[in-house]
């Protein structure tokens, strides 16, 4: 005769989207001695791009959940234990007490690498090479005793330590980007400090450093007589009252490091335009009076600049293209996949319409508004907010007339779209209210020259001032 136990099975934080490294669990829908099943939904948790629920991948009765509601978790640690029906004869597995992280076990010589659970993909192999320990040095400021000063006795100025030499022979872990930074600013490598993940040298890093050199080489002062103040007045204490910290995760710290990278990685260059709009508003108002487009299709003025920046990308395809600084190549993408900005109780985010410009009108417009509405609801997955090419950023819907916009990581170019505004303008040699808007297309200098990004930039006012070129044009 046969006894059946119960083993626990542990289930880890998977990489919900490419190369994430860690989530915050944003609610548990389940409590210890709750029965799931296969494919239920257990918890939700948010990650750099986006909100996610994770489903549980077999069947039990939940032992032990190890982090509460608003934890950051690493991806790999076990979040939670269920019981499940084992084996006859199996043995049962004793639960593991709640932990921080779960240190990652050291590789056997021959075993072959194994792979993530993720949500997207099959995911990224966990490789079994080490990384090199590295050696870093300590320089240490001896300050001598103060003696009893007169009146009006001389103060010298006290020598700054040296900069440490190179720590060590290897080469240091540091990203193209930081090595190309490292030698524009004459800095060697193996001197620096690191304080990144896994022993990374940061732009941080680097900008530190260099701070501390040209402290060190300033020049030697000589020591002069100065009067000792009469009184020394303490600084005024400085009011927190009302102050509220708000810690920097999810959507926000993966917003302002995409955002640090690209403006100090990617030379930007930002031109404006104004335009006369009236005839595309005059469009616009036919298009949802008529419901040519479908009659829950939503038609608004961004349908037609983005329909009229496709048009563009198609006469001028090398902007649609991204820099490969690791090759040293300049790819143009094959398909435009078109970045709507937009703003979410959770932050800015910028999901994407793959192959946007095969897309009809028609198409275009319910694609938008999808995308818009699920953006809204905080239901936008990972895969939809990678792979964008370009984006369009309608700063309108605010009052805002334009901005210097910053290009998505990875982009080529990034298009403002400002408020629509009825003006004095000169038509048909007569000055006579038009609606008008201004454009500024922003565009990384390393890949896009002025001539290309202007011709881009008149094209689309050219389209939204005679809306009927989108014919002829596209």
């Amino acid at each position: 005769m046969t006894t059946e136990v119960r083993s626990l099975r542990e289930f880890k934080m998977p990489d919900v989207g490419e190369g994430l490294t860690e989530a915050e669990i944003l609610s548990w829908y389940v409590k210890p001695g709750d029965t799931v099943t296969d494919g239920q939904v257990v918890c939700e948790v948010e990650t750099a791009k986006a909100a996610v629920e994770l489903p549980i991948p077999f069947n039990g009765v939940v032992e032990q959940l190890f982090f509460p509601a608003g934890a950051t978790v690493d991806v790999g640690t076990v979040i939670i234990t269920v019981a499940v029906a084992g084996e006859a004869g199996a043995a049962p597995v004793a639960a593991a007490a709640p932990v921080a992280a779960v240190p990652a076990p050291a590789p056997a010589a021959e075993a072959e690498p194994e792979r993530r659970e993720v949500l997207v993909g099959y995911g990224p192999r966990t490789g079994t090479a080490q990384r090199r320990a590295r050696r870093t040095t300590t320089r240490t400021v001896t300050a001598a005793a103060p003696a009893p000063v007169a009146p009006v006795a001389p103060v010298a100025v006290p020598v700054v330590p040296p900069v440490a030499e190179p720590a060590s022979d290897e080469r240091p872990l540091a990203k193209p980007p930081v090595r190309k930074l490292a030698k524009d600013l004459g800095i060697d490598l193996r001197a620096v400090t690191p304080t990144g993940r896994d022993g990374v040298i940061t732009r941080e890093d680097l900008h530190a450093f260099a701070a501390a050199r040209s402290t060190a080489a300033a020049p030697a002062v000589e020591p002069v007589a100065v009067e000792a103040p009469e009184a020394v007045v303490a600084p005024l204490p400085v009011s927190t009252a009302g102050d509220v910290r708000v810690p920097i995760k999810g959507v926000r710290k993966a917003t302002a490091q995409a955002m640090v990278a690209s403006a100090f990685t990617a030379p930007h260059v930002t031109e404006f335009v104004q335009v006369d709009v009236t005839r595309t508003m005059k469009f616009v108002r036919r298009l949802k009076e008529s419901g040519e487009l479908g009659r829950d299709v939503r038609v608004s003025p961004l349908l037609l600049v983005a329909k009229a920046l496709l048009v563009a990308i198609k006469r001028h395809p090398e902007i649609n293209a991204q820099w490969d600084e690791a090759a040293q190549e300049i790819v143009v993408k094959g398909q435009v996949n078109l970045g709507i900005a937009a703003a979410t109780p959770r932050g800015l985010i910028v999901p994407n319409i793959k192959d946007a410009g095969s897309r009809t009108l028609s198409g275009l417009a319910t694609s938008l508004g999808e995308l818009v509405e699920t953006a809204r609801q905080g239901k936008t997955s990972p895969a939809d907010m990678q792979g964008g090419t370009v984006t369009i950023t309608n700063v309108g819907v605010f009052g805002v007339d334009t901005g210097t916009p910053i290009l998505n990581p990875g982009e080529a170019a990034i298009l403002a779209f400002g408020a629509v505004r009825e003006l004095p303008w000169v038509h048909k040699g007569k000055v006579v209210p038009r609606q008008v808007t201004t454009l500024a297309l922003s565009f990384d200098h390393r890949l896009v020259d002025g001539e290309l990004g202007s011709r881009v930039l008149a094209d689309v006012a050219g389209l939204l001032e005679f809306p009927k070129r989108l014919i002829t044009w596209g």
